[in-house]
């Protein structure tokens, strides 16, 4: 195989990489101590959680000190056989022993299986992975919550334990380093130190190309006008591309978490172009992205002069008595909040809501409850009253450690030890382009919503005023959940929807994630979704899932004649900036691309 180091002077270039390193190394330490103080909570779950665990153990050992030593014993014995025949395979000159361990994509590399020394290391990492688990499922005397806690946070361990994340134990990035005389250790290095410095001294690891996309160019592409703006949204309205449209529109409300074009990403997969190729007058929210200066800024502003002011905006464009309204995660909760106030007052301007995988009863967190305990809660709660504000950092964080072999470790393989430029991915593009939280609303969110569930349990959760229930939600309804979703688990999607006070209510399952399960287009033919009876308010998500049907495709044609059958028939199609409205700015308009961070 030929390399760069078989031509002359292949020392000199590897020294030239050393210098580079090492200049490299010097702008790393500069960047990391602009590091700004973030509270410390923020870092990992509190001591209080460690010493249940660690209570929890020790009460194992004194009641059942057998079941301990057997786990001890078992390990030892499992580590000292595996030492043994690496030692001779190594000793010998042999291939490493048979492996049949678990498929792992972390160890692709035949070297993984063949070579002694790293089949030694893999397999100890998986026998040391095993053992821990084995010991923490096996706590008595803990809480399901910080059972469950104490399991993610100690596969979080073990997961950046893997040797495959380090250059003495990776061989992909030791052969590479060996084949380039060290440049792909430079490209490495420059692409962490990159990371680094654009993150003020804090790491998040690039994820994709960010020169390859343009928001308004290649992304966020779809023909419309920016019709309105306040200080919480810019409305666009986009134009129509069929002559003749459905009377009722569509107002869709996407998550201010991170920005709108998630649903307009390439032409072939923007379910905003698709909506309007149907017929339908569409608009869409596209939230400020906040700084310091929202300190104050609570759900209900985002309520009133949000959501309300969206509607009532929509109405007169239009020139109708009704809109129909879509609502996106923490979108879609908000969307339920402003149904039941809407109700409270009197108001009827909705003919019909549908929820993207949104969660309204907190009483089961899924995945992302990990996160929300009082140590990490209280940590926010610090952290944006100090600063006004939840810097988009977190929000990325947080949800990458979720999938964080996908979204931290590999992409920081590839990127720092392989030495490889991010791929041009437009998902992760957006991924990546998150928002801010402004303080007022995260504590409100996180203490009334997702910590004591107020909305859900009967309590109430106040508006404006007003003290409202999930009961309250009595417009007809359809919500889509996603089977894989690990931010809005399925199952409390549909056990908070079950809830609602609607008599029509029409519950879709599709397969896939928060993300790939509604970004799924008809034409790619890819994920299927599953339609059953209308949910009971006894009625169980399993029994649900046990009596639906799977449909091959998307939902997406399935729930555009549920909608069809509520926005009245076709007239003109309406062209944006028309009337008491004119275009403000084309679309995607102009906070989607504000970053306050920088």
């Amino acid at each position: 195989m030929s390399t760069e180091a078989d031509g002359p002077g292949g020392s000199e270039k590897l020294n030239e990489n050393l210098a580079k390193m090492e200049d490299l190394r010097g702008r790393l330490v500069a960047a990391m101590r602009r590091r700004g103080g973030h509270d410390s909570a923020l870092e990992g779950p509190g001591r209080e959680l460690y010493a249940k665990a660690a209570a929890a153990y020790v009460a194992e050992m004194m009641t059942n000190p057998a079941k301990i030593i057997e786990q001890q014993v078992g390990y030892w014995g499992k580590a000292l056989e595996h030492f043994a025949e690496a030692n001779k395979a190594m000793a010998d000159g042999m291939r490493a022993p048979d492996d049949d361990g678990p498929d792992d994509r972390r160890f692709k590399n035949e070297l993984w299986r063949s070579h002694p020394y790293f089949n030694f290391v893999k397999r100890q990492y998986q026998m040391n992975a095993e053992a821990i688990r084995g010991a923490v499922s096996g706590m008595q005397g803990l809480e399901p919550t910080d059972k469950r806690r104490v399991e993610f946070f100690a596969q979080q361990m073990i997961d950046m334990a893997s040797p495959s994340n380090f250059l003495a134990t990776n061989p992909d990035a030791l052969q590479r380093a060996l084949e380039t005389e060290g440049q792909s250790l430079v490209r490495g290095l420059e692409n962490l130190v990159r990371d680094v410095e654009e993150n003020d001294g804090d790491l998040l690891v690039t994820l994709t190309d960010k020169e390859a996309f343009k928001v308004g160019g290649n992304l966020a592409s779809t023909e419309g006008a920016v019709v309105f703006r306040n200080r919480m949204i810019e409305l666009i309205q986009f134009a129509p591309r069929t002559e003749r449209a459905r009377e009722t529109p569509l107002l869709i409300f996407p998550p201010w978490i991170n920005k709108y074009y998630i649903l307009d990403l390439k032409p072939e997969n923007s379910l905003i172009r698709w909506i309007v190729d149907q017929g339908y007058t569409l608009f869409v929210v596209s939230w400020v992205n906040p700084d310091a200066t929202y300190r104050d800024i609570g759900m209900e502003d985002y309520v009133e002069d949000g959501f309300l002011k969206a509607i009532d905006v929509v109405r007169d464009i239009a020139g109708v008595r009704q809109v129909n309204a879509i609502g996106y995660c923490i979108a879609g909760t908000t969307l339920a909040l402003t149904l039941a106030l809407m109700r409270r007052r009197g108001i009827d301007t909705v003919r019909s809501a549908t929820f993207f995988t949104t969660l309204t009863d907190f009483s089961d967190q899924g995945e992302i409850g990990v996160f929300l305990d009082d140590d990490f809660v209280s940590g926010i709660e610090r952290e944006v009253g100090e600063k006004g504000y939840l810097h988009s950092f977190f929000m990325s964080r947080t949800f990458s450690y979720l999938r964080s072999n996908d979204l931290i470790y590999q992409p920081a393989i590839r990127s720092y030890m392989l030495g490889e430029a991010p791929p041009a991915f437009d998902l992760l593009y957006w991924n990546g382009d998150s928002t801010n939280l402004p303080a007022r609303m995260v504590v409100e969110y996180l203490r009334g919503l997702c910590q004591r569930d107020q909305f859900a349990n009967g309590e109430g959760f106040e508006i404006l005023g007003e003290t409202l229930n999930i009961g309250d939600v009595a417009v007809p309804l359809c919500a889509i959940a996603c089977e894989a979703d690990h931010i809005a688990a399925w199952r409390s999607s549909f056990n908070g929807f079950k809830k609602m006070g609607s008599r029509s209510k029409t519950f879709i399952l599709s397969e896939s994630g928060h993300i790939a399960g509604i970004v799924n287009p008809p034409s790619k033919k890819k994920y299927g979704h599953y339609t059953g009876p209308s949910p009971k308010k006894r009625g169980r998500p399993e029994e649900w899932r046990a009596s639906a049907t799977f449909n091959e495709g998307s939902w997406w044609g399935r729930w555009e004649e549920w909608v069809r059958g509520r926005s009245g028939k076709l007239v003109d199609a309406r062209v944006p900036g028309s009337g008491d409205y004119p275009g403000i700015a084309p679309a995607p308009g102009t906070y989607v691309a504000a970053d306050p961070n920088h």
